[in-house]
């Protein structure tokens, strides 16, 4: 008895409270622990413990919410580089909010990530579903990691975006387009505005598109994963080939910098052009005219139709997809 009460001076339980924890042991252990005796039940009880605590030092075991959310950027350094760079102007605004970054990854519940969520993106319906995206994603990250044990952000909704109408270019706008790309200073980017306004390329692609990707010999261009937005790969149709006659078919170097200024040179300043109008454009046209949508949906690289069926359909008047095309469509 003196001996349990010298061991047990290192510790601020009295010997009751160590038999009962003992107890409670051998209760949750059941029918394990029957017949048992002397040694063999200590033997038990110490692996049960060494097992024990080995868990409770795994569940909490974690990192900040500032170092997973690096962590899991890094991860990711074979995207693009506009990928990676998105990715960290998320991350910036994630930690700028106060009191987050040294928050431990496994404490955060879910009213934490909304209201997280809330403070860095509430402004923008849109920007707040990228952002949840990359904070669910830091989550998963961590899980893979064992950071944490669950997803707090699988539970934080997504709001609804309002999908604005999508207005194309008339045909006096892409008129004005074609005219300025026949001055000598834009010749240079007549094969890449067929590919933005014929084939519905977005302007990122055009620019990382090579000589080999386009094929006029089968009439059409390959846009492989490395150039697409989403990282895979589509077959385009080269419509009104007529227009590529005594076209270099080339994409220019400094082509970002060339597409603004033939923008500008067709009367459009910065605040008046819509990203992706071209891109917007073509699908309009294309959906009139030919009414095909398994077809745009291939051309246009979307998974589903759903979004042309709701933004694209019946947008402009035939007549206008007419004169877009001008019935020399292959």
């Amino acid at each position: 008895m003196k001996t349990a009460e010298k061991i047990m001076e290192a510790l601020p339980l009295g010997g009751r409270d160590a038999a009962r924890l003992v107890l409670e042991v051998c209760e949750e252990l059941g029918e394990r622990v029957a017949g048992l005796e002397g040694r063999s039940l200590i033997c038990l009880l110490r692996r049960v413990m060494r097992l024990g605590v080995e868990e409770l030092a795994k569940r909490e075991h974690t990192v900040s919410f500032e170092t997973a959310v690096w962590a899991s950027v890094e991860a990711r350094a074979e995207r693009r580089p506009t990928t990676r760079r998105d990715l960290r102007h998320y991350a910036r605004r994630l930690l700028r909010v106060e009191g987050v970054a040294s928050r431990p990854l496994r404490a955060m519940s879910t009213r934490e990530c909304r209201e997280l969520l809330q403070a860095a993106f509430g402004g923008s319906a849109s920007s707040f579903r990228k952002g949840r995206a990359m904070l669910h994603s830091i989550f998963a990250y961590g899980m893979r990691q064992e950071w944490c044990a669950e997803n707090p952000v699988a539970r934080v909704e997504v709001p609804r975006v309002q999908e604005r109408e999508i207005v194309p270019l008339c045909p006096e706008e892409v008129k004005r387009l074609e005219t300025a790309v026949q001055q000598p200073e834009h010749r240079a980017m007549r094969f890449s505005l067929y590919l933005l306004l014929y084939c519905g390329l977005r302007p990122q692609e055009v620019e990382r598109l090579r000589l080999q990707d386009v094929h006029p010999e089968r009439g059409c261009v390959v846009v492989p994963g490395r150039c697409s937005k989403t990282g895979g790969g589509r077959v385009v149709p080269l419509r009104k080939c007529a227009e590529l006659r005594g076209v270099p078919l080339r994409i220019p170097r400094n082509w970002g910098n060339r597409w603004r200024r033939l923008r500008r040179a067709a009367g459009f300043s910065a605040g008046q052009w819509v990203p992706d109008v071209c891109r917007h454009t073509f699908a309009s046209y294309h959906a009139a005219r030919f009414r095909d949508l398994g077809a745009l949906q291939l051309e246009m690289g979307h998974r589903s139709a759903d979004l042309l069926r709701s933004r694209y359909l019946n947008l402009p008047q035939v007549v206008d997809a007419g004169r877009f095309w001008r019935a020399r469509v292959d």
